[in-house]
């Protein structure tokens, strides 16, 4: 798939340079979301999105982040064409590196954008990555990524999807969101918790074996009891599960195909 967007280069000083348009779209965006995820988002983003205290009137250089984000967990972001290799992304997490592209959606994508720019990286994802037992499970992911097979990838794409990007957690308070997809995205913020989707607790092998198609509200979405538990999923584990939902295969989607794309 091409991008139709390009991402900035940085000046010899390190700096990207962005125009008032693009500034604009960013208060826009950083301005409505923090109104939607009150009271929905986990307390780890809400320490991490205070940790990096993130500009509201324009779009913060990479500097700015890695100066609060890796003396937390040794992490850092890396500034990224719009769109990048399976191997490059895999090699970028297992160096505690996160992929950022660095360009912002057009205002006519302000809902909606199929690849991911600089506001769903940075606010949707670099937040969570402050907490220990995330950015541990993160840096795993990547390690078991860049040395899996074509095939094993498919189902840990799986995996990613239902706990990073679109993961939510029981807090004490009742149902909060962690995951960047729906923390970055102002429709799925607010129909996450709606009571619409089927929630489902979080199961290794359930999630490893259900189908999601990227351009739909989710169908369904897995709760962690804890951001602890996928601190505890350890690499043997993944993988075992891994090699079994291969050999039972995958259940029913709970949606209709999508035309001319594939369900993952």
């Amino acid at each position: 798939m091409a991008s139709s967007y390009t991402a900035h280069q940085p000046d010899d000083q390190g700096c990207i340079h962005y125009s008032e348009e693009e500034q604009g779209t960013w208060q826009i965006l950083i301005a409505r979301q923090l109104e939607a995820l009150d009271g929905k988002a986990c307390d780890a983003y809400l320490a991490g999105l205070e940790r990096l205290a993130l500009p509201r009137d324009r779009i913060p250089q990479l500097g700015e982040i890695n100066a609060a984000l890796t003396p937390t967990t040794g992490w850092s972001v890396a500034a990224v064409p719009a769109l990048i290799s399976f191997d490059r992304f895999f090699a970028l997490l297992a160096d505690r590196q996160f992929p950022v592209a660095t360009f912002i959606r057009r205002r006519d994508e302000l809902d909606y954008l199929q690849e991911p720019d600089i506001f769903h990286e940075i606010f949707g994802h670099c937040a969570m990555l402050t907490n220990p037992a995330f950015a541990h499970f993160t840096h795993l992911y990547g390690q078991l990524g860049l040395n899996a097979s074509k095939e094993e990838r498919v189902y840990l794409a799986r995996l990613y999807w239902f706990t990073v990007e679109f993961g939510l957690l029981q807090e004490g308070e009742g149902l909060r969101i962690y995951g960047g997809g729906i923390l970055s995205s102002i429709g799925e913020t607010a129909y996450a918790l709606s009571g619409k989707p089927v929630l489902q607790p979080f199961d290794l092998l359930e999630v490893l074996r259900t189908p999601y198609r990227i351009d739909i509200m989710q169908p369904v979405y897995f709760v962690l009891p804890s951001l602890d538990c996928l601190y505890r999923l350890g690499p043997q584990q993944i993988m075992a599960a891994v090699a079994e939902a291969r050999r039972l295969g995958l259940r029913p989607p709970r949606f209709a195909p999508a035309s001319g794309r594939q369900a993952s």
